[in-house]
């Protein structure tokens, strides 16, 4: 069954449904062609608002978790990529292994893991699940609320590799996002590859930079489809050298909201929009929904109160937060059983291998879903997302809306590899 949602199949979305539908010989080839000359993240997930008039991502995560919410239908595409994936980085690969974040005791997150054991065992490799948590002292069992169990053992190092007890990898695949920083054991690793790569975690991936990336794709495909970019890109600002806790930074802080408001009333008038504006501040680095709040009017700024303010200051892991990124709030006009929801669609390699609705029933159209309490839905495509319905009409087809949805994520995608590109400290600098 093809969720049904409420408010996704009406709107405005349907004249840019139609003009992507219209261009896929050109999308595609399009794609094909940036893929001959970029690298593609291992994997991704990102999160997209559909606000009726504009689709845009608003998140891109580089170490996805939530493998476990896809639902058994799309493992056969997850498997085709995870091939295709290995192929190209190391053919010759045999043993594989996984390193998860620490927090073993979350057993929505380790059933995760053991969805990604499943595709890569399922991709003919031989894999173990490693930590590197120090709370991990020796092979540990933990055993899921499905029945199903979880093995995680100590990572060793030796020389310039790292395995396990009698497991010598050729291939490590990082689910742990590195927040908190880049521990030694898995720095200047020989003849070893390291999915993704260590740049992509968040002590020094930023999401503005991501964004920047995006905006430059954005304008490209927006060219390639005629379409005004900004009906896919969220505008954004940067703020620098914040301390929420003791309020400094504060009165520059509201200045930036107020300047990306302007911009974003502009477009609302542009293409008479009567919804009111809002922006959303998110720590510049950091997961898991932490250090997000939305602002509707750069005043509330002033007055925010000190919980809110401490609040806002931490992150995953208790990173402090000084600077963040202001973003063109999107709403989501979609619902599922009178819950608010918005699609994340996940990818690997260059190909999108499903998603889900993240819901959440105490939030509003302009919050952040992806806090406690949310609940999730597959994105459960009757048909691949890859097939969409040529000649359906525009808003009748859940296909054709989910291809949409993979659309705007592979171009999430594509800006992740120019900003990984950009950002690696051992590229290649030529004068």
């Amino acid at each position: 069954m093809v969720p049904h949602l409420i408010t996704a199949l009406t709107g405005p979305i349907n004249e840019l449904e139609q003009r992507i539908l219209d261009s896929m010989p050109a999308i595609e080839r399009w794609f094909r062609l940036e893929w001959m000359e970029h690298t593609p993240p291992f994997y991704c997930s990102v999160d997209i608002r559909n606000a009726g008039f504009k689709l845009a991502p608003v998140d891109t995560n580089l170490f996805p978790g939530g493998w476990n919410n896809l639902t058994d239908e799309m493992l056969p595409l997850a498997v085709q990529a995870a091939m295709a994936s290995i192929e190209k980085i190391c053919p010759e690969a045999r043993n594989l292994l996984i390193i998860p974040e620490n927090h073993t005791r979350n057993t929505h997150y380790l059933a995760n893991v053991v969805q990604l054991k499943r595709i890569f065992t399922m991709a003919g490799l031989n894999v173990r699940i490693g930590s590197i948590s120090p709370d991990v002292k020796k092979t540990t069992t933990v055993t899921l609320p499905q029945g199903e169990t979880v093995t995680l053992e100590p990572v060793i190092r030796s020389k310039r590799r790292i395995g396990l007890k009698g497991f010598d990898p050729c291939t490590i695949l990082l689910n742990n996002d590195l927040s908190v920083g880049v521990p030694g054991i898995v720095e200047e690793l020989y003849e070893q590859y390291l999915l993704p790569p260590l740049h992509a975690g968040w002590s020094m991936r930023r999401k503005s930079r991501h964004f920047q990336s995006y905006e430059e794709v954005a304008k490209r495909f927006g060219k390639l489809l005629g379409i005004d970019p900004w009906l896919i890109n969220p505008l954004f600002e940067r703020g620098e050298g914040l301390d929420f806790t003791d309020g400094v930074g504060m009165e520059a802080l509201a200045d930036q909201v107020d300047v990306l408001l302007a911009k974003v009333r502009r477009k609302y008038k542009e293409y008479g929009i009567k919804e009111k504006p809002f922006a959303v501040v998110k720590a510049d680095h950091g997961s898991y929904g932490l250090g997000v709040m939305t602002v509707r009017d750069a005043k509330e700024l002033a007055a925010l109160p000190r919980k809110s303010r401490s609040k806002m200051g931490t992150t995953k892991d208790g990173q402090a937060v000084h600077d963040v990124i202001i973003q063109e709030g999107v709403l989501t006009q979609e619902r599922m059983s009178n819950a608010v929801a918005e699609p994340v669609v996940y990818t690997m390699d260059r190909y999108v291998v499903g998603g889900f609705y993240r819901m959440h029933p105490e939030r509003d159209v302009d919050e952040n879903l992806n806090a406690p309490g949310a609940g999730f839905v597959p994105l459960a495509f009757q048909h691949s997302n890859q097939l969409p319905q040529l000649g359906a009409r525009p808003g009748a087809s859940a296909p054709n809306r989910f291809y949409m949805y993979g659309v705007v994520a592979r171009v999430a995608m594509l800006a992740a590899s120019y900003e990984l590109e950009a950002t690696n400290p051992d590229a290649e600098v030529y004068d």
